[in-house]
């Protein structure tokens, strides 16, 4: 009898044993291709020798010091590192132990900033429908995930959300990207004026929207707006790349390719590769300048800041992203299995739509193409897809209430950098069957 409090007290999961590349191999020997990174963090697959090594030879020296009392050089080395390649105005680092811990620490360096700047009316925040930032209570608040939420509700602060940028669902008629992105902006800025803009002290969206939606890029422009609207009334604009940073969708910060630098970000998932517990949230330097010019304090933590052994971890790991180039595959090969996935499913009666960037990428699933009605939630069939997936031995990331938290379907797809074209084709034929035994 085993004593661990499972996910689902009703689906016990078997044994893993061992990791090898882009395949997890149970206790029986069953081989399993992940094809989502777990929840889009192995990024370098399973067994990587240089990470390895960073972490064996780090454990040699120190494992764990707290950071009430010692910095550390892996950590130090890894916030010069993170912040030579951040983008433009990012210039501090607070390492936590992964990503709802920087999304709890960026919410609560928002509301401080603003305190020690003389603004302690500005408490409001400002999220998007159907996003998803973390677990924590802070974090959950925030998201816009209704089935995550709505158990937890009595507990949850106030958090207010506008429309999620989600062309293939949101755009109208005859409206395109520019004016789908354009009205986004103005439903924002109507926010603001309706809670007072003096009130607001941040607004928080993923660049590219996860598990809650599977894989959402924001139309072209739409970020740049928000910038410009955050920065009209002097909010800051808190961008969570946890999921989609680290080079998942073909940058290191997915940001970057909306033209746009936050004020806050936080990162987790790839940055530790699934090695090392690690996150980080970064913040310019002039939200850093008003903690060290006025109280000198930032009021918050957790014990595991600056974790000596996850940082050495992740300096290896941002080693073989940049240093080795690993990097430079993910757009082509992102493309590669994008193109397999059109000409396995760009005409399925059931796929309504393919998307993402780099290696994210999301099926949403429908009933019907057309009109593009999704399927009755009673018929369960994320839960099932990931089932029939597993079984053939793909790990894939289903979710169901893509649309509005109960209505909707779709399944995300993040595998390791190091896919090969063998294990696109082997990818989509462990999906496809999937997809034909459950619809």
């Amino acid at each position: 009898m085993s004593h661990i409090f499972p996910r689902h007290t009703k689906s016990l999961p078997p044994m893993v044993a061992r990791g090898e590349g882009a395949y997890l191999y149970d206790t029986n020997g069953k081989a399993y291709l992940d094809g989502s990174g777990g929840a889009a963090v192995s990024c370098l697959g399973h067994g990587d020798a240089t990470v390895i090594a960073a972490m064996k030879a780090q454990l040699d020296q120190v494992a764990f010091a707290h950071t009430g009392f010692f910095t550390s050089e892996p950590a130090e080395r890894l916030a010069d590192r993170l912040i030579e390649l951040a983008p433009e105005g990012l210039d501090r680092v607070y390492v936590v132990a992964g990503g709802s811990e920087a999304m709890e620490s960026a919410l609560k360096l928002a509301r401080q900033y603003h305190l020690e700047t003389g603004a302690p009316e500005r408490r409001n925040i400002i999220a998007r429908r159907q996003s998803y930032h973390g677990n924590t209570l802070g974090a959950l608040s925030t998201g816009g995930n209704i089935w995550r939420r709505e158990p937890f509700a009595p507990l949850l602060i106030d958090v207010h959300h506008v429309s999620p940028c989600y062309a293939y669902r949101g755009m109208e008629p005859g409206e395109t990207e520019e004016t789908y992105g354009e009205r986004l902006a103005a439903e924002l800025e109507a926010k603001i004026e309706e809670l007072g803009p003096e009130t607001v002290m941040a607004f928080v969206a993923e660049p590219v929207v996860g598990a809650t939606a599977g894989a959402v890029p924001a139309v072209p422009g739409y970020f740049r707006r928000v910038r410009e609207i955050c920065d009209r009334h002097g909010i800051l604009l808190i961008l969570d790349e946890v999921m989609c940073g680290m080079g998942r969708t073909g940058t290191l910060f997915a940001c970057e390719q909306d033209g746009v630098s936050p004020d806050i970000c936080a990162i987790a998932k790839g940055l530790g590769a699934g090695y090392a517990p690690i996150g980080a949230m970064l913040c310019s330097s002039d939200i850093y300048a008003a903690i060290e010019n006025g109280s000198g304090f930032f009021q918050h933590g957790h014990t595991y800041l600056g974790h000596p052994t996850s940082c050495a971890g992740a300096n290896a790991v941002l080693d073989r992203l940049v240093s080795d180039r690993l990097l430079d595959r993910v757009a082509p090969t992102g493309e590669m299995l994008r193109a397999a996935l059109h000409e396995r499913f760009g005409q399925h009666p059931n796929v309504g739509d393919i998307r993402g960037r780099g290696l994210f990428l999301g099926l949403e699933l429908v009933e019907d193409r057309a009109t593009k009605a999704p399927f009755d939630p009673s018929r369960g069939v994320a839960g099932k897809l990931k089932k029939a997936a597993f079984a053939e031995g793909l790990i894939c990331y289903p979710m169901g209430g893509t649309i509005d938290g109960q209505r909707g379907d779709h399944v995300l797809l993040a595998p390791p950098f190091i896919l090969t074209e063998d294990q696109v084709g082997e990818l989509v034929d462990k999906l496809d069957a999937a997809l034909t035994s459950v619809l």
